[in-house]
C-alpha cells in the first residue's frame, strides 16, 4: 500500500482538518484547498488550488474551518469517516487522545465567524446562532 493510499484510507481528524482549512486562510499558495485533499474531497481541492490567486478559496478555507469546529466531532465522523452516530459516539469515547477545547481555539473561531459577518457572508442571525454554539462549548 503506498503513502498516499494509507493516508486516504486512515480516519480523518477533525483538529487536523481544522488547522489545515485555517492554513489554506492564512497561506493561500501553494496549499490550498489541502485540507480538501486530506478530508477526501479532491475535486475540490483542484477548484481551491485553481482558484488560489482569488480571494475565494481563503473566504471558503475561513468558512471550512468554522464549519468544522462548529459541527461537532459526530457530525465530523458522519461526514468524513463515514461512521453512524452510534459508530462515532463509540470512537469519540474510546479515544484516549481528546483534549478539552481550549478558549483560545474558541475565541479565534469567533473572530473568523465575526470577520465572515462583517464581510457579508454569514447573515446576523447565523452568526447569533453559531457564536451560541461556540460559546456553549466553553461551559
Amino acid at each position: 500500500m503506498s503513502p498516499l493510499e494509507k493516508l486516504f484510507s486512515q480516519p480523518k481528524n477533525r483538529k487536523m482538518g481544522i488547522i489545515l482549512a485555517l492554513l489554506s486562510t492564512i497561506i493561500p499558495w501553494p496549499i490550498a484547498g489541502i485540507h480538501k485533499f486530506y478530508l477526501g474531497q479532491p475535486v475540490w481541492g483542484v477548484i481551491y488550488f485553481l482558484l488560489w490567486n482569488t480571494p475565494i478559496p481563503s473566504i471558503a478555507c475561513a468558512i471550512d474551518a468554522v464549519w468544522y469546529f462548529v459541527q461537532g466531532e459526530e457530525q465530523f465522523n458522519a461526514q468524513f469517516n463515514g461512521l453512524s452516530s452510534n459508530q462515532a459516539q463509540q470512537s469519540y469515547l474510546n479515544s484516549s487522545k481528546l483534549e478539552p477545547i481550549q478558549v483560545g481555539v474558541i475565541s479565534e473561531a469567533l473572530r473568523e465567524l465575526d470577520k465572515l459577518r462583517e464581510d457579508g457572508l454569514v447573515s446576523d442571525y447565523e452568526f447569533e446562532q453559531k457564536r451560541r454554539q461556540l460559546l456553549d462549548r466553553i461551559s
